[in-house]
């Protein structure tokens, strides 16, 4: 998504953070400084901790819940630093939707009027049934940018100009590549036909306009943890191996059974393949340098299959 339609969000961003998706006491509340003069702010997982991080720059302190890309941040099981580390965030960010249920629980085990907490599923609309995925919609993390630099301002107003530059900085110069990837694959290969592991995938397929054939059935049930129907996985398998799909791409932190059969026929049929992670990879990497590092390998693999 332009930077320009990221600033548009900016808005509707507003509204909600000052109503019902960040939690506090109806006006500016204090906020407190650690002994080196920054705020601590923090999220459930590296994908949104990166943002929060460098939009909040040298005035924050910011820490990820959940940032090794081999852990499942559906059943992760918080420790007690962990449990710390939200208790003293005068921020909080967490994705919703059923996601990270371990961080809203650990919110509510320890209540602060003062913390302002953005339930990201929340801000974006996405139902509690819908797909929780939403770091992979460039449109809603135009709008979740918004939302915590409202925040930032909101907990720190006397900064609130500084943190207003480091979002344009942030929309306009870090996600620069982001977006001219995502219009690039889009222009050259919009329609374009591509299988998934689960639903991780969806939320980018639909922003690239890349038409996702494996059966939602299946990418939903993957992506849950269930078992696939026997006509779904059937009907992926045979998808991979008549090469309907230009491109298979993967979760590779959800390698389950069905997944590696579905793998095993896309690299038999010779259908590029593509992982994904649900969490930064690799963890020193910022959002934007992974998101990246992705879509070029999307986009090579898109350019390299044969139709």
């Amino acid at each position: 998504m332009p930077s320009s339609a990221a600033g548009r969000a900016l808005p509707v961003a507003l509204v909600l953070v000052a109503g019902l998706l960040l939690t506090g006491c109806a006006t500016s509340p204090r906020y407190q400084r650690s002994a080196d003069g920054v705020i601590e702010v923090a999220a459930s997982t590296s994908v949104w901790g990166s943002i929060l991080g460098q939009l909040g720059g040298s005035h924050v302190r910011a820490s990820s819940i959940v940032s090794r890309p081999g852990a499942d941040p559906h059943a992760y099981e918080p420790t007690p630093a962990d449990a710390r580390t939200i208790a003293r965030s005068r921020l909080f960010v967490v994705n919703g939707v059923g996601y990270d249920p371990w961080a809203s629980r650990a919110v509510t085990a320890s209540p602060d009027r003062d913390r302002l907490v953005i339930d990201v599923g929340r801000l974006v609309g996405t139902p509690a049934d819908g797909n929780p995925h939403r770091w992979y919609s460039p449109a809603d993390v135009a709008t979740v940018v918004a939302a915590i630099s409202a925040g930032l301002a909101r907990v720190d107003p006397a900064d609130a100009g500084y943190f207003a530059s480091r979002r344009q900085h942030f929309e306009t110069v870090e996600l620069a590549g982001y977006h001219r990837l995502i219009a690039d694959i889009r222009a050259r290969y919009a329609g374009s036909p591509i299988g998934a592991s689960e639903s991780i995938v969806a939320p980018l397929a639909q922003a690239l306009g890349l038409d996702l054939l494996t059966p939602a059935g299946l990418l939903r049930a993957v992506s849950e943890g269930s078992e696939p129907s026997p006509a779904d996985k059937a009907t992926s398998e045979a998808q991979l191996r008549r090469r309907a799909v230009r491109v298979y791409v993967y979760n590779s932190q959800n390698a389950t059974p069905d997944v590696a059969a579905q793998l095993a026929a896309a690299r038999q049929a010779g259908v590029p393949v593509v992982a994904v992670t649900e969490t930064v990879n690799p963890p020193r990497a910022s959002f934007q340098q992974w998101q990246v590092s992705q879509l070029e390998a999307l986009r090579a693999a898109l350019a390299g299959s044969v139709r």
